[in-house]
């Protein structure tokens, strides 16, 4: 068997194990310490107190991994360390419930080690004094869009499997090892917190485990080589990741026009609106499935330049048009 592939299948293997040895570990200290999410008939409507510590064991059994598998060096290490640092902010906040402000005050500070780390766009397509904010938004922006996006069982980990996947496949595609790895990492550890968090969900990501997530994926796709690829292949990651970008946007619009801060919990999330058309959960997350599905053939039929730029787009309009009428749609085609 290639090298290559041998070492992808054991950070897969190792990553998904260790993850699901730990998760029941965690429950326990959970309810021990009472470190349960409480649903209040409202926003949190969960069938019981459900353990909150999922983000550690996605955080022991990434980490354990690369400790395993991956090549270390002093970019990798600032990167752990904006990491770990987003996973303690998120962690501190399900203990003690942290203010909007002091949240973003430490992603801040987060941002700042990954654009230290190298971790920023250096494309000649933008201007060089655009490159730094450009790319602290994208990652403020992405790291946002996955605590947002983790308001039902299962719904998070099912976008970030479908994410960290198709991240997969283009690496694997470019021919990046290193960032393979890491992917199949990333991969293992959702599949195994997926088992435990599906509905009904027996243990949630918590903020420390959507905040982690969504730094690993708002600095992964500055690992890859766009350039060589298509002049517009920066696009890509906008792709990837339409739809917790979707949600984000959909909701900021949403709530700034009901005139709510944007930050503050509403009943405006895409599930919701699936759910008051009659959809299940796992109806929600067939849906969700079914579209990342779309989304992967596109980013990689465009990789494989099967399809150009202006079709890519089309395909993005196409998919933003459908969404939409999904959602406000009279009734939901799939519950017929």
């Amino acid at each position: 068997m290639d090298p290559v592939v041998t070492k992808l299948c054991f950070s897969f293997l190792f990553s998904f194990l260790f993850t699901y040895y730990f998760i029941p570990i965690f429950i326990k200290i959970a309810y021990a310490y009472n470190i349960v999410d409480v649903p209040d008939g409202n926003i949190k409507q969960h069938h019981a107190p459900t353990p909150y510590l999922g983000g550690a064991a996605l955080y022991l059994g990434f980490l354990g991994t690369l400790a395993m598998v991956f090549p270390f060096d002093n970019q990798f290490f600032l990167f752990l360390v904006g990491s770990t640092l987003l996973f303690y902010i998120g962690l501190v906040d399900d203990l003690i419930s942290l203010s909007p402000l002091q949240k973003f005050a430490g992603q801040a500070i987060a941002v700042i080690c990954f654009l230290r780390a190298g971790f920023y766009l250096k494309s000649h397509i933008f201007y060089n004094p655009w490159n730094i904010p450009i790319s602290a938004f994208w990652m403020l922006l992405v790291i946002n869009a996955f605590n947002l996006i983790d308001i039902m069982d299962g719904l998070a980990i099912v976008v970030a499997i479908f994410c960290a996947f198709n991240f997969l496949l283009i690496a694997l595609f470019m021919t990046h090892a290193a960032i393979a790895l890491l992917l199949a990492a990333m991969l293992g550890s959702f599949i195994a917190f997926f088992c435990f968090n599906k509905p009904r969900a027996q243990i949630y990501l918590g903020d420390a485990g959507s905040l982690f997530i969504g730094g690993l994926f708002s600095t992964v796709p500055f690992l890859f080589s766009w350039g060589n690829i298509d002049p517009f292949a920066y696009m890509i990651p906008i792709v990837v990741l339409a739809i917790p970008l979707l949600e984000t946007c959909g909701l900021i619009c949403i709530r700034t026009w009901k005139g709510i801060p944007f930050y503050q919990p509403s009943k405006d999330h895409f599930m919701h609106y699936l759910k008051r058309k009659g959809a299940l959960e796992w109806h929600i997350l067939l849906f969700v499935s079914v579209a990342s599905t779309i989304i992967m053939c596109a980013t990689l039929l465009f990789i494989n330049q099967t399809i150009a730029t202006t079709t890519l787009v089309a395909m993005g309009v196409i998919f933003l048009l459908s969404w939409i009428y999904v959602l406000f749609m009279r009734n939901l085609f799939f519950l017929k």
